[in-house]
């Protein structure tokens, strides 16, 4: 069993608190995205269970064993760097070797290499590699020892957009396939919600959700994860019966009777032909898509994502709800 469990981490440097009581639970097997923006104590964390910084409080364990205590090449734990920091006068294969010990260590190079696309590369030299193919030798290298738990510190951020896409899903299947426990350490929504089992939401040093990506994008644990997660659409509305009247007309909720704050996505927002209520402001045209910014006959610019044809600024529409709008109390 190779879970991770961490309890109430605490961690400061000086009067900042980069840790506030953290709280996390990985399965074994299991690949978590821990999400949030710069200095939220992401990193801290990662560094904490990689053994790079000790924690002032709280508890790390892996495979239920604690592991405070133990100096980082005694955890079992491998990591894998923004800039992948592979040894440039090593191959390929040297590279991936260099933790394994005894004689089957060619063999498991092989395997891992195949894992994440790059077998018969053992001889290459690591200026020969293009960015992405050095980050996926790098997962290689840490794979290779098959260690309890593998650590992925914003691991796509040096790579331009496209190859960034092409190899999160790499990255992802290599890790399933080899059985690894993981923990990518993120700023990037799209990367979290994609590749992760699990996304743990991170804000102030603490882990303010942590459910599935699904969950985290459609409930929210609060208006900030809303806001952080996506994008979000904030309507005012006063609720009676289960029905929030609006700008845009009846919309479904769960909220209580009363003054709400309402939260949609824009892909629930749907242009049609019926009465119009809103007037096109500006179109965001990105082929596949377009973000559509929307001025309500009374009410404040709200934000439509649409699919194919977007309608010209300027055009009235008539926009509906799908679905129903997650709720807030307001301020």
């Amino acid at each position: 069993m190779s879970e991770l469990r961490i309890e109430g981490l605490r961690k400061a440097f000086g009067e900042t608190v980069a840790l506030d009581g953290a709280d996390l639970a990985v399965e074994e097997g299991e690949l978590v995205a821990v999400l949030g923006p710069s200095g939220c104590g992401k990193t801290t964390l990662l560094r904490c269970v990689a053994g790079f910084e000790r924690p002032d409080g709280g508890s790390i364990t892996v495979a239920g064993k604690p592991i405070d205590h133990l100096a980082p090449q005694a955890r079992r734990i491998g990591v894998v760097p923004q800039e992948g920091a592979l040894f440039p006068h090593l191959s390929v294969g040297r590279n991936v070797s260099y933790g394994l010990r005894g004689a089957a260590r060619s063999g498991r190079v092989s395997e891992v290499l195949d894992l994440v696309g790059l077998g018969g590369y053992e001889r290459r030299m690591p200026h020969e590699l293009s960015g992405g193919q050095r980050q996926r030798v790098a997962l290689a290298r840490a794979m290779a020892p098959r260690p309890e738990l593998i650590l992925l510190d914003e691991p796509f951020s040096a790579l331009d957009a496209g190859l960034r896409q092409s190899l999160r899903g790499q990255v992802a299947a290599a890790l399933r396939t080899d059985g690894a426990t993981a923990v990518l350490v993120t700023h990037d929504q799209d990367e979290a919600l994609s590749l992760s089992g699990r996304v743990a939401v991170m804000r102030a040093g603490r882990i303010v959700q942590f459910a599935s990506p699904s969950e985290v994008y459609r409930s929210p644990a609060d208006s900030w994860t809303a806001s952080f997660v996506g994008d979000a659409v904030w309507l005012e509305a006063e609720v009676a019966g289960g029905v929030a009247a609006t700008v845009l007309g009846d919309v479904g909720t769960d909220a209580p009777d009363g003054r709400a704050r309402l939260m949609l996505r824009p892909e629930q927002l749907r242009l049609g032909e019926g009465e119009p209520n809103a007037t096109v402001a500006e179109v965001e045209y990105f082929g596949h898509d377009a973000l559509v910014m929307l001025e309500p006959m009374n009410g404040e610019r709200l934000r439509a994502r649409v699919l194919g044809a977007a309608p010209e600024a300027g055009q009235p529409v008539s926009v509906t709800v799908d679905g129903e709008a997650r709720a807030f109390e307001t301020a």
